[in-house]
């Protein structure tokens, strides 16, 4: 009977974390689409959202409740159920990766220690990938079941677009894990809290790496060709409405705030904060604050995706393609080689 009730705490547990991160990450998305027209506007000295609340804080209800609201259309030469499943796909993979990343250390609570962490993975890096590409699958999906030759011409640039540079992540990653010597996040962040220096400082040219990956694996400007709507008319999500739209617009921000999340996570130091002394407070004060710490850094890049996306205009489709396969790869290689190069010579 103890076993047993242990199993249940355990699952009651990881079932409130899994409903508490959920919806916070897709409050975060949707708050995140009006920070990110804020952004927009003050680089390009103009207002933004104002009108919807005091100082525009309701816009992100208002654009939800509409997208609700909207009609529901289904082309009559789609294929329904796969015009259904696409965006549905790409919303679950977009928010599955939360599953393995460390949010913090851990809390105590009525006489039990609960992780902040959905499930600690041995293979979390693996896991991650793994997710990441199914999402991919949501747009080739999304694309091909709306019977529009632009949707699927833009399918067909997310995948390869998500191929090529899938590569040069992978490669940045290997050079990580050597310096490492673990797949597993948490680990990664706690070597990074116990150890000196944050991951960064040993892969700088690696992180470079995979932030432009990841700007690619999540659409985002200069990387957005297969959203291009110049030239394919508003790209795969061409004939989506209402909440089907919504979960494509949500989804490609729940994937930047992951990303986020993940580059944090792996080397900026995830939920460590420089120069604090988690001794001289209570431990629950000390793992709140490291949360707090994370959620600042992931606001932090979100906030540079968006910088990038309003500066820089968006690559012509064969920049795209020599950017992943001509600089990318050998570039990742070379980080590669020069990593494991220096790990021997200090054998």
């Amino acid at each position: 009977m103890t076993l047993l009730a242990f199993d249940w705490a355990f699952i009651i547990e990881k079932l409130i974390l899994i409903v508490i991160i959920v919806f916070a990450s897709l409050g975060i998305a949707l708050y995140t689409t009006f920070g990110e027209r804020k952004v927009a506007a003050i680089l390009q000295d103009r207002p933004g959202p104002n009108r919807a609340g005091p100082f525009g804080l309701l816009q992100p209800l208002a654009d939800g409740l509409k997208l609700i609201m909207k009609e529901e259309i289904i082309p009559n030469a789609s294929s329904k159920w796969l015009f259904i499943l696409g965006p549905g796909l790409a919303m679950t993979a977009s928010l599955m990766t939360c599953a393995v990343i460390p949010w913090g250390t851990s809390l105590h609570l009525f006489g039990r220690t609960i992780e902040l962490q959905i499930a600690d993975v041995n293979i979390g890096i693996l896991y991650v990938f793994a997710v990441v590409s199914m999402g991919v699958y949501g747009i080739m999906i999304g694309g091909w079941a709306s019977n529009n030759k632009f949707s699927l011409m833009s399918a067909l640039r997310a995948a390869s677009q998500a191929i090529s540079y899938e590569i040069a992540m992978g490669l940045a990653l290997i050079a990580l894990l050597m310096t490492t010597g673990s797949l597993s996040l948490k680990t990664i962040v706690a070597d990074q809290v116990t150890g000196h220096y944050w991951n960064i400082v040993y892969q700088p040219l690696g992180f470079l790496i995979f932030f432009i990956c990841a700007m690619a694996e999540c659409n985002r400007t200069p990387f957005d060709l297969p959203e291009a709507e110049n030239e394919l008319n508003f790209g795969y999500h061409q004939e989506y409405s209402s909440m089907k739209l919504g979960f494509y617009l949500f989804a490609e921000y729940v994937n930047m705030i992951m990303s986020s999340a993940i580059m944090a996570c792996m080397y900026f130091g995830g939920y460590d904060l420089p120069f604090f002394d988690e001794s001289t407070v209570a431990p629950n004060i000390a793992a709140m604050i490291g949360v707090g710490t994370l959620l600042i850094k992931i606001v932090l890049f979100i906030f540079l995706f968006m910088w990038i996306r309003w500066t820089i205009p968006r690559f012509r489709y064969d920049q795209l393609m020599n950017l992943g396969w001509k600089k990318m790869i050998p570039l990742a290689l070379l980080n590669m080689l020069l990593t494991g190069a220096i790990i021997l010579s200090k054998l």
